[in-house]
């Protein structure tokens, strides 16, 4: 039995020129957004000083050892993201987002949804981009 495929039907017709015109610079500007919303967490972590609370906020959950657990996030999220936005190693980068944002996505899941009352919406956004 053989397949055929077609192409997808828009939903709003006039946009069908648009969306084939953007699709090819879908992925390339979900990696880059990613990477640029990455990059800020990194660098306060890194060389803003929060190297140490963050640290202690992660003994204080239980998650040991502390600084250097912090330390590493701040290295994937800080030059991870860079290489994203880089296109450098995208799947390692990805794979090693993808961990330590479902392990925030767990953290925060008890707190419901909505990042505004510390839920796991933007930990669960970042795994689904890169």
């Amino acid at each position: 039995m053989a397949y055929t495929t077609t192409e997808p039907k828009p939903i709003i017709p006039f946009t069908k020129s648009i969306t084939t015109a953007l699709t090819p610079y879908t992925d390339p500007l979900l990696r880059i957004t990613t990477g640029a919303l990455l990059m800020p967490h990194g660098y306060g972590k890194l060389f803003g000083g929060g190297l140490e609370g963050t640290g202690q906020f992660f003994e204080s959950v239980g998650l040991t050892p502390g600084y250097e657990l912090a330390l590493l996030v701040g290295l994937v999220e800080f030059f991870g993201g860079l290489m994203l936005v880089l296109g450098l190693l995208t799947r390692p980068v990805a794979i090693a987002v993808l961990i330590f944002m479902g392990q925030a996505t767990l953290f925060h899941a008890s707190n419901g949804f909505m990042w505004s009352n510390g839920g796991y919406e933007y930990p669960c956004s970042g795994r689904l981009r890169p």
